[in-house]
């Protein structure tokens, strides 16, 4: 038979990546993509219930599936798969898994009613399980590499390996994440984001932005003090709310909807100012016990601010400064507080090098391709 083709997307059910695919109909549905090539029976295959023209096909019993919108394509799919809507294929358990979103549904709209979304990230939170964090940090981080525009993975070796001794000089004894994972990413944006399971995506510009070695660290040690308390997973839950609650429930957060909203929920996250404030007294704490300048996030943040007011209205370049005093908002109180903090002997000490700083600020100057999370 003639071969009808579209373009659509592979979910392989283990991860949350989506690879794009050509769709080949002829007396099989033949999946073919980078390092993907996939044939599926056309008797065994089955649709999902989506708004059209989204379309979502998988086998029955596997996990796999594919999504796409070519109208054509559908409805030469609907002519020859047989068995698309038949009702015992859907789902196996297509009945209990209803009864466990109806009590899921029930118990989510009861909780919220109770508590509110906010309480219940707080205490959902530190129990979301290690292995569920990791999951869901590894799947945000690509859909943050997405909404970014796919920046690539800087990768200088000298520098990254400057990158890697002061990181390491900084948690050590720190009760971090034994998988932490700092990676910095070309772009024009001045940001730092935190994301659950120990991630942290530095943006390039920041680090051109910092003028010396402890302002980036001092950033740094604020992240890090965010990964501590789980800020990044209470912010993700109070976000999304009950869809976050729902897929933790059913163990569904790979699905293609609820991880988009997770990833523009932490790229615009933005967290209480008692958090900031828990974050900033870390920062002073790991900056001191690294042997580092405890006043430079002050001293950043007050200069960042001061040029941001005076000339941001006229150079976008001072513009891209504020990115992360939009998501860790600035205040005269904070930084006070923060000087407040910091004990005076550790003024004007530098946790790196000069030339271990020149080295760093290079990172950029050569880049991978954006890899897999």
């Amino acid at each position: 038979m003639a071969a009808s083709q579209a373009s659509g997307t592979y979910f392989d059910g283990l991860t949350a990546r989506p690879h794009p695919v050509t769709l080949r109909l002829t007396d099989r549905l033949e999946i073919v993509g980078r390092d993907i090539s996939v044939a599926w029976d056309l008797a065994d295959i089955v649709a999902g219930e989506t708004p059209p023209p989204l379309m979502r096909l998988s086998v029955v019993g596997e996990s796999a599936r594919i999504e796409f919108t070519d109208e054509v394509f559908a409805r030469a799919v609907f002519v020859l798969c047989p068995d698309l809507y038949r009702p015992e294929a859907r789902d196996a358990g297509g009945r209990w898994r209803l009864v466990l979103w109806s009590v899921a549904a029930g118990l989510s709209v009861l909780l919220v009613a109770i508590y509110g979304v906010p309480a219940l990230a707080v205490r959902l939170a530190p129990l979301v399980p290690d292995a569920i964090e990791s999951r869901l940090g590894a799947a945000v981080d690509g859909q943050i590499v997405n909404i970014l525009g796919d920046p690539p993975a800087c990768n200088d070796a000298p520098a990254q390996a400057v990158l890697d001794r002061l990181v390491a000089r900084m948690i050590q004894g720190r009760g971090l994440p034994s998988d932490l994972r700092l990676t910095v990413r070309r772009h024009a944006m001045a940001n730092a984001l935190t994301l659950p399971g120990g991630r942290v995506i530095v943006l390039s510009n920041l680090i051109a932005q910092a003028q010396n070695a402890d302002e980036f660290a001092a950033i740094l040690a604020h992240e890090f003090g965010h990964v501590v308390a789980r800020d990044p997973t209470r912010s993700l839950i109070q976000a999304t709310g009950s869809s976050f609650l729902l897929s933790l429930v059913l163990g569904d957060l790979t699905g293609s909807t609820i991880i988009v909203a997770l990833g523009q929920a932490a790229v615009s996250a933005g967290y209480s100012r008692d958090a900031e404030r828990t974050a900033d007294d870390y920062a002073v704490t790991m900056m001191e016990a690294a042997g580092g300048d405890a006043f430079a996030l002050a001293t950043m943040l007050e200069r960042i601010a001061k040029d941001d007011a005076k000339d941001g209205a006229k150079d976008g370049s001072k513009r891209n400064l504020t990115n992360f005093l939009r998501s860790h908002p600035f205040t005269a109180e904070r930084a006070a507080r923060i000087r407040a903090l910091a004990s005076p002997g550790s003024a004007g000490r530098r946790i790196l090098p000069d030339e271990d700083w020149a080295v760093l600020k290079r990172i950029c100057t050569k880049a991978a391709p954006a890899t897999e999370p």
